[in-house]
């Protein structure tokens, strides 16, 4: 599976821990998405769990990229509702706020700007705001989290099916 996400035109990597409550957001967005309806061939999903900063320094080093890499994950935003779903523009992550967010440590911001910035790659983070986030092992999203699951789904297929739109109706003539 891991060679085969290097051909793809669009990545969509689900990030966090499932056994961390509303942490788990994003491999659960994953899941959903492989067990619904299938996405085109050129779309790869993959739970990297918290192993985003190691795949995306991969990207910075292969020949073949991506045009679109889809970033899922969950974090803490002031005053946001439970459930609620935001897109963080990469070029607007402050280094200040960086340990604000979650993505698995953050620095990684630091390499999302590179990807962005010195490659032809599209990357775009959606995150969902969590309930806050338990200090030991508690498995399972809470029900706003939950609930966000399909939205972000929808909103995922959505971008896919505009971004791809042309190479789904491009076939023999």
């Amino acid at each position: 599976m891991l060679r085969e996400i290097y051909q793809k035109k669009c990545l969509v990597f689900g990030c966090g821990n499932p056994l961390i409550g509303d942490d788990g957001f994003g491999p659960e967005v994953i899941r959903h998405l492989e067990g619904a309806a299938p996405l085109p061939d050129e779309v790869a999903c993959l739970d990297v769990g918290t192993s985003i900063r190691d795949i995306l320094f991969d990207f910075l080093l292969v020949e073949k990229k991506p045009e679109l890499i889809v970033i899922v994950d969950a974090m803490e935003v002031p005053g946001a509702a439970a459930g609620e779903i935001f897109e963080i523009d990469v070029a607007d992550i402050s280094p200040a706020k960086i340990c604000d967010f979650s993505l698995h440590q953050f620095p990684t911001t630091n390499m999302l700007k590179e990807i962005q910035d010195q490659t032809d790659i599209d990357v775009r983070v959606f995150v969902v705001q969590t309930t806050g986030l338990p200090s030991m092992v508690s498995p399972g999203l809470s029900n706003p989290v939950a609930a966000a699951v399909p939205v972000m789904c929808s909103r995922i297929r959505d971008l896919i099916r505009e971004r791809f739109a042309d190479s789904a109706s491009e076939g023999p003539s």
